[in-house]
């Protein structure tokens, strides 16, 4: 995955708080056991940690702001997307959200733009106060997308994922989807609390998979208000990585990785297959109405 070296990166979209204290509250989620639990239980849902009952304590609407504002200062241009993780994470936010404003308005709709806070080990949202345990998660309250970029090596090192730009680009991707959800009304249907494989837990999941690889298919296509192109490279072995990305945190593969066994009746997010299926549908289509996992 390439981006045009020259192409100017808006950081607006994205607040660096890494470094900050956490404002308010109590966060009880840790590490160990508990943190791999939360996380097989929050990794990529699609509401914040305070819905998954992971959190306790003042939810905080605006998150602190780091004395280092480090997107703010390095990430200005593609070749800095091009070298660095937290400006990558910055160009495909702005890549993904272009494409679904642009989207929005073929409908006759007004795409909301949501922010997407980086932090580093825990952070308070309006959701609830959270560790970096629960994985990367979409907060309705507030209508951003909280990433730890720890994550990125985690996916690799703790959960076997060949990892690469597009790999942390599909986790991206698949956050904004529940960002689209929410504004289409469809992610309030995850929230009855129900698992298993035919829970609409799993359905939003699945859908979420299915956006993000909409937008990959439009990635190297979508021009910014400006009219320039910001993704100029796609390649075969970037989906492969997306694909391997979305099968490493299926639940049948977390739970027997860390549960010793597959228990079908608790899952939240689908399959392997199925999350490697759907993100292969949205990608080959190329079409958002294509990706009604509620059918």
């Amino acid at each position: 995955m390439r981006f045009d070296d020259d192409a100017d990166l808006d950081t607006s979209e994205v607040s660096d708080v890494r470094g900050s204290r956490v404002p308010g509250g109590r966060v009880t989620v840790g590490g160990g056991v508990v943190g791999i639990v939360a996380l097989v239980l929050g990794l990529f849902f699609g509401v914040g940690p305070e819905q998954l009952g992971l959190s306790s304590g003042d939810p905080a609407a605006e998150p602190s702001a780091s004395s280092a504002e480090q997107v703010q200062r390095s990430c200005l241009k593609g070749s800095d997307a091009n070298s660095r993780d937290d400006c990558r994470t910055v160009a495909v936010v702005n890549n993904v959200q272009d494409y679904w404003r642009q989207e929005f308005d073929r409908a006759g709709e007004t795409y909301t733009p949501a922010r997407t806070v980086l932090f580093a080990d825990r952070v308070s949202t309006a959701c609830g106060a959270a560790t970096s345990a629960v994985g990367p998660f979409y907060c309705p309250g507030d209508r951003r997308v909280y990433l730890d970029l720890g994550f990125f090596d985690e996916l690799r090192t703790t959960y076997g994922a060949e990892g690469g730009p597009f790999a942390e680009a599909y986790v991206v991707a698949h956050e904004y989807g529940h960002h689209v959800q929410d504004q289409l009304g469809t992610l309030d249907r995850a929230r009855d609390g129900r698992q298993g494989t035919d829970s609409a837990s799993v359905k939003v999941e699945l859908q979420a998979d299915c956006y993000a690889g909409v937008w990959a298919h439009h990635a190297t296509t979508t021009r910014d208000e400006s009219g320039h192109l910001l993704v100029t490279e796609l390649t075969e072995a970037d989906i492969r990585d997306g694909l391997d990305a979305a099968a490493a945190v299926g639940d049948d593969r977390i739970q027997e990785r860390f549960q010793g066994g597959v228990r079908p009746e608790s899952w939240t997010h689908g399959s392997s297959a199925q999350r490697e299926q759907w993100f292969t549908t949205g990608f080959r289509t190329g079409d958002a109405s294509r990706c009604d996992t509620f059918r």
